[in-house]
């Protein structure tokens, strides 16, 4: 739902005043999160009605403006594209998921995709391709795993494998594929450690965090942080991305994203939010 446009949604009724969306995060009856999506002519009583159910419903609301994914969809499709391109590079699943869970987030970007459904992330993609920037780098082995059948957790295998539903046991199929697709594109492998992992994770997730502010989507970083830890599991302790962004420093997050755009021009910008508080 996410990727629904509340304006189109809008535009169709003879009150587009009253329309407003609110986003869930599932489990929906678990999830503290809703994104309260306020429309371009949502009146202000209804937001303030939203918010009020929210508290009803002993949610943490918090505002978002219209766009492909809100704010936490919008950030995570950008940064679960920079786990894909290490993957291709020469780091395994398995170790991106482990140095993200030693970070502190409770499941890797692997391991939820096969919570989640990886046939989701399938129909979004596919649903994008026609529009794809000629310059993007593209990823497919998660494309192969679907093309297979197997879709995660609900399939009985993904990127792992869940006959013991205790144990998580890496896919030797999907190993496959990452090999047969690295001999496809003829890329290179390399070796990655774990705090390179983390730091080209973070730097992606908060370079899009940035961008988000930066258009009002989020009409504040702290609205970026709630959404992370209410509903995307980021560890507690360090605050949420922005929060964490104020402790590495905003000419540090520059000079990472400037090198790694030696390697990718097209996916690492930095954005302008962030040359301003430089």
């Amino acid at each position: 739902t996410s990727y629904l446009d509340v304006n189109e949604i809008a535009a169709a009724t003879a009150r587009p005043q009253d329309v407003i969306g609110l986003h869930f995060f599932s489990p929906a009856h678990i999830m503290r999160l809703l994104e309260v999506v306020v429309a371009d002519k949502t009146a202000p009583d209804v937001v303030a009605t939203a918010f009020a159910l929210a508290a009803k419903m002993k949610k943490v609301a918090v505002r978002s403006g219209v766009c492909d994914g809100f704010i936490g969809n919008r950030i995570l499709a950008h940064y679960r594209k920079v786990a894909d391109y290490m993957l291709l590079d020469g780091a395994s699943f398995e170790q991106i998921d482990n140095a993200l869970e030693d970070f502190g987030f409770a499941m890797g970007p692997f391991a939820v995709g096969d919570l989640a459904g990886l046939d989701i992330g399938w129909a979004t993609r596919k649903r994008k391709a026609p529009t794809r920037p000629p310059g993007e780098r593209y990823v497919a082995i998660a494309d192969r795993i679907c093309e297979a059948g197997w879709f995660g957790r609900k399939t009985g295998q993904g990127f792992y494998l869940y006959d013991n539903p205790k144990q998580r046991v890496p896919n030797p199929g999907a190993a496959a594929f990452v090999a047969s697709e690295r001999a496809a594109t003829k890329v290179a492998s390399r070796a990655f450690a774990d705090d390179e992992i983390v730091a080209r994770y973070m730097t992606a997730m908060i370079s899009e965090a940035a961008r988000v502010v930066e258009e009002g989507i989020a009409r504040r970083p702290v609205d970026v942080d709630a959404v992370f830890l209410f509903g995307y599991g980021f560890p507690r302790h360090l605050g949420g991305p922005l929060n964490y962004a104020d402790r590495i420093g905003a000419e540090a997050l520059i000079t990472r994203i400037e090198a790694y755009a030696q390697e990718d021009p097209h996916y690492w910008q930095v954005p302008k939010l962030l040359r301003t508080l430089a």
